[in-house]
Formats: C-alpha cells, structure tokens, sequence
C-alpha cells in the first residue's frame, strides 16, 4: 500500500510527533510505500536543525533524518507554516535577507501542493495531530 502521513504537531509538544514516526517506521519495515511526509502548522519544528534535545531523550528531527536517508523519503515541511515559526531553507534565508538558514537535514520546503499531490497519489493519507 502507498501511504502519506501529516504531521501537523512539533517534537516534544504532542505524542503524534512520536506517533507519527513509530507509524512510519513500522509502515516501512511491512513493505509499505511512503510516498511523501508532509509537515504542517506547529508540525514543522520537526524540521529544524536548531532543536538540542538533552542527550538522554530521543531525537526526533534526527531520526527523521536517518529515516529518510534510509529509505528516501520525501519530508516536506509547509512554506507558509515553516515562516512563521522562523524556519527557513538556504533560499528562503536569502529571499528574506536573513543571515541563516535551520532546516534540518533530509528536509525540504515547499507548499501545500505537496500535500494534496500526496493525497492523490497515495492509497492512505494518515494524518497525526489536530
């Protein structure tokens, strides 16, 4: 079966960021086919590189890292919903006249195209989070 997931909670603020990934990583591990994550409205501090998370606890944008290179998965974090929480791609540094740049590795912004072309595409869309 092709899936997609949305995410639309951050790491460490909700348990469908967990959830989430647990999903995704057992989907994979049966055969399934992740066609695209897309992350949307807080779920986009997923995809920051400028999460330190105590050495201890999980690592969740890293672990969606490794995820996707392991299995290259398309992680697509909303443009709109990436700004306003002040996460930004090299070009949307630049666009803006920032100085840096934060999203995580594996990561990618684009806009909500991305998550109806999922929908569309995929046999399942299984959303985490309000």
């Amino acid at each position: 079966m092709k899936l997609s997931v949305l995410v639309n909670e951050g790491p460490y603020q909700h348990q469908s960021a967990d959830s989430a990934i647990q999903f995704t990583k057992a989907a994979l591990a049966k055969g399934h086919e992740v066609f695209r994550v897309f992350f949307y409205h807080d779920g986009v501090n997923n995809g920051t590189s400028y999460a330190v998370p105590p050495q201890d606890d999980r690592n969740i944008t890293q672990e969606w890292t490794s995820l996707a290179k392991e299995h290259d998965l398309d992680l697509v974090v909303c443009i709109a919903a990436a700004q306003r929480r002040g996460i930004l791609d090299e070009n949307e540094s630049k666009r803006q006249g920032k100085d840096g740049f934060n999203i995580a590795e594996g990561f990618r912004i684009s806009g909500l195209g991305q998550l109806i072309e999922a929908g569309i595409q995929s046999d399942r869309l299984v959303i985490f989070g309000d």
